[in-house]
């Protein structure tokens, strides 16, 4: 892609990811691991496939767990800077934070989106318009749950309303999918040091103003990963491959599984689509997968199954354990003979007893 289509881009990952606890208890939103890779690797490799290698990422929570990831994202084909707030500056303020670091068009995206949006698509949009801030909508089955976009025939944009109400009609099926394209100097107009709603006060302002504004969409995945059943969805979604992406899984692949390195262990007992990261031992009769992701150094005792499941790294399964449709955190134990299903989240060092049943 030539310079002159090449833009800069913000990640906003200012929260402290609230909604995915207990996950981010000990590490940071923007890296918890997907298929063994930091979360926000993808959206890096996103920006970088369409020729965004400027990354300014606005932040304030744990950035220490992010730099220690990713440093300056150079393996990754970008360059990544870091502004850092000091106190939660909100999806304008985090902007407005960062905006002395930008010039021209910027992609601005929420810092807890999986998608494979074609943001060519979408600049090429964006121009053909005249467009000064364009938001990229996504449809969705019940729009009830989020906020709405209203735009008329051309794409122009009309309305934000927050989420209706039970008995308010449904006027669109478009919602916000955190994914801006804004001329830089528009940025300048939010005020400075305040937490500021780009939703309820920025893209409002510029409509009212009458600023060529305009809302874009094309068939894309999508997905919030801020919950963990959505966050475990989202890998299962990886696995399957339902998300467009050059950003593999660490290691080489071996009959429909990723593997890191060689495995303790027949790797006969590991059904794909499975991701096994660095060190992992699988004991006599156990069954890793499918839809399974193995972080480095985990331990499965024999007889014991994993299926639908994500383990971080170091985490302990007894043998003859069952583990579905459940998400284990960093260095826990599962004692022998338990069960963990329908959606359970273990945080860091949980320790489950031997034959228990959670979720199941």
């Amino acid at each position: 892609m030539s310079g002159a289509d090449a833009t800069q881009a913000v990640i906003l990952a200012g929260g402290q990811g609230t909604r995915l606890r207990p996950l981010t208890l000990a590490r940071a939103k923007p890296v918890v691991p997907l298929l063994n890779r930091p979360f926000l690797a993808y959206q890096l490799a996103l920006l970088r496939d369409h020729g965004v290698t400027d990354v300014i990422l606005a932040c304030s929570y744990r950035v220490d767990d992010v730099r220690e990831a990713l440093g300056h994202a150079e393996h990754l084909g970008v360059h990544l800077r870091y502004v850092i707030e000091t106190e939660p500056l909100g999806t304008g303020g985090g902007v407005r934070n960062a905006v002395d670091l930008m010039r021209g068009t910027v992609f601005v995206l929420n810092g807890d989106v999986l998608t494979d949006a074609d943001l060519t698509v979408m600049r090429r949009f964006h121009q053909a318009n005249g467009s000064r801030a364009t938001i990229f909508l996504v449809p969705v089955a019940d729009p009830r749950a989020y906020g709405l976009v209203e735009t008329d025939a051309a794409g122009r944009l009309l309305r934000f309303r927050e989420k209706p109400t039970a008995d308010e009609p449904i006027t669109t099926n478009m919602i916000n999918a955190g994914i801006y394209l804004i001329d830089a100097e528009l940025l300048r107009r939010m005020p400075a040091g305040r937490a500021v709603s780009i939703e309820r006060e920025f893209f409002p302002q510029l409509i009212a103003e009458g600023v060529p504004s305009f809302g874009f969409t094309t068939p894309a995945y999508w997905r919030d990963i801020g919950s963990p059943s959505a966050y475990r969805a989202a890998q299962m979604d990886l696995l399957d491959g339902r998300v467009r992406t050059t950003l593999m899984p660490p290691g080489e692949r071996h009959d429909g599984a990723w593997l890191e390195s060689a495995v303790c262990g027949s790797t006969d007992r590991i059904t794909g689509p499975a991701v096994v990261g660095d060190g992992v031992e699988i004991g006599r009769g156990a069954r890793v997968g499918p839809r399974a992701v193995l972080g480095s150094g985990c331990r499965i005792g024999a007889g014991a199954h994993v299926e639908n499941a994500v383990l971080w790294e170091g985490v302990c399964v007894g043998e003859g354990a069952r583990l579905t449709n459940c998400v284990v955190a960093t260095d826990a134990h599962i004692g022998a003979h338990a069960e963990i299903g329908a959606d359970v989240v273990l945080e860091p060092g949980a320790v489950v007893a031997d034959r228990a049943r959670l979720g199941v």
